[in-house]
């Protein structure tokens, strides 16, 4: 079948016959609203995606700045955004959305128009960027303006999406490449975690500070089990799992509860822990086949009974962040007024 689609395609096209996609596996996406002026690039945020690529960045949660970039990283996405602008002769707002895959930075795609993503980021660096575009669009200059270089925003911001999942009967609330969201939300505090914290609570998902996880990773996310368990633990959890994670956690001395799957048998299912209101987190990622059956079930059953749950080994991780941020001290709350940056000047480049 492939041969024959080949051959076809060839007689379509033969300048063009195929494109082969490569997925990047944990890869980590970034998105860059910035406002050019055909010469000049300001860019108003670098935002780092919590969740992995592969996840669409309408349902991803990010960060602004970002938390896991190196400066050589962040210099090479400031450098790919001034060329493609330039290179596009865009005249107001574009948006790049990028992937960091060991050191490599990938262009994923340049929408030269506002995206979803510029009121978030306004907020976070106090510097209005559609006003800023539509002023560029009308002829001015961003020198004149005094809006050229990076934004680098006094406070962390965290954007999280709004599902509509209570209202879906039967909507698998797990992430994937089609987006779900409705809406968003947004956390602004000194720090990753209370920010984060923040940004879930806006959208309806309070994260516990005390009481029993329960974890359930596909095969391939089984290795960050350990990690996710001893931090839980560390912050005073009970951890409950399906067998096949809980033996992976065992094995690094954590103590850890095996709870039976829902085609285990009717009785002390997982089902029905959170029926009974004994689960206060869920940490599911989904596989396919019989498994994906079971974390149907089981995130529905989150949905429906209103318990916080997790869907992605980098939301868990940040998850863990945002409650020992709120353990260790309170949340801060700020004015909007408040919220300033200062304009880093853009390195010009030889090439």
């Amino acid at each position: 079948e492939l041969r024959d689609y080949i051959r076809e395609a060839v007689k379509v096209s033969p300048e063009h016959p195929i494109l082969i996609d490569k997925f990047l596996e944990d890869a980590i996406e970034v998105d860059v609203d910035a406002v050019c002026d055909g010469r000049d690039v300001f860019i108003g945020g670098i935002m780092e995606h919590i969740e992995e690529a592969g996840v669409h960045s309408g349902d991803s949660a990010c960060v602004l700045p970002p938390q896991n970039l190196s400066e050589d990283i962040i210099r090479k996405i400031v450098k790919y955004t001034v060329k493609i602008s330039r290179g596009l002769g865009v005249i107001g707002l574009i948006n790049i959305q990028f992937a960091i895959k060991e050191d490599t930075v990938y262009v994923l795609e340049a929408n030269p128009r506002a995206s979803r993503t510029v009121p978030y980021v306004s907020k976070s660096i106090g510097i209005p960027l559609a006003k800023i575009a539509t002023r560029v669009i009308m002829g001015e200059k961003l020198r004149d303006i005094g809006y050229v270089g990076l934004a680098r925003g006094k406070y962390v911001s965290v954007k999280e999406a709004v599902f509509p999942f209570q209202k879906l009967p039967g909507v698998d609330p797990v992430l994937g490449p089609e987006m779900k969201s409705t809406g968003e939300a947004i956390g602004i505090d000194v720090d990753f975690g209370k920010a984060y914290y923040k940004a879930q609570l806006s959208a309806n998902m309070k994260l516990p500070t005390s009481g029993t996880v329960f974890i359930s990773l596909k095969d391939r996310d089984k290795k960050y089990a350990p990690y996710i368990a001893r931090k839980f633990k560390e912050l005073g959890f009970e951890i409950v799992a399906t067998k096949g994670t809980a033996e992976v956690i065992r094995r690094e001395g954590i103590d850890v509860k095996v709870v039976k799957k829902i085609s285990e048998g009717s009785t002390g299912n997982i089902l029905q822990l959170i029926q009974k209101g004994e689960i206060d987190l869920i940490i599911n990622t989904a596989s396919g086949g019989k498994a994906k059956s079971e974390g149907y079930y089981i995130r529905r059953a989150a949905v429906e009974f209103n318990i916080p749950y997790i869907t992605t080994i980098r939301a868990a991780l940040s998850a863990i962040e945002a409650i020992r941020a709120v353990k260790e001290g309170s949340i801060g709350v700020y004015s909007l007024d408040e919220i300033e940056c200062t304009i880093e000047e853009i390195e010009e480049d030889e090439e």
